[in-house]
């Protein structure tokens, strides 16, 4: 599969004091560019949900901070699938600013019932990511 990228623009909101991405702001950008990946592969979250009882929570996360992003800054999110099994999804995602590396994330996704107990992901899920 071919990354995936999703534009991010740094605004105030984003900052600390001195015009700094805040470090845990990284992950609200991930979030978003897997939402999209998602959205973009046809599927509906919400729908999912309320038809499947079915959620995709983060499990694992892991972030390798290189350099700081500033206000105002135009950065990328890109995102790859690295593999994928009925139950979990494996992605690296880069945040670039330019060809600059920013953020190195890991990430592993899993699917919840409702009850919050793990379940296997829908079929339709699976395809999407594979």
């Amino acid at each position: 599969m071919s990354e995936h990228h999703f534009p991010v623009r740094v605004y105030w909101e984003d900052t600390d004091a001195g015009g700094v991405v805040y470090y845990a702001n990284y992950l609200k950008f991930a979030e978003r560019a897997r939402t999209e990946l998602v959205r973009e592969r046809g599927l509906d979250q919400r729908a999912m949900a309320e038809r499947d009882g079915v959620w995709i929570v983060v499990r694992r996360a892991s972030l390798d901070y290189r350099a700081s992003a500033r206000l105002g800054d135009e950065l990328t999110v890109a995102t790859e699938i690295l593999n994928t099994s009925g139950a979990r999804v494996r992605l690296a995602q880069h945040v670039r600013r330019g060809e600059e590396l920013l953020v190195e994330i890991g990430c592993e996704l899993a699917a919840i019932g409702r009850d919050g107990r793990p379940v296997r992901f829908p079929p339709a899920l699976v395809a999407a990511f594979a």
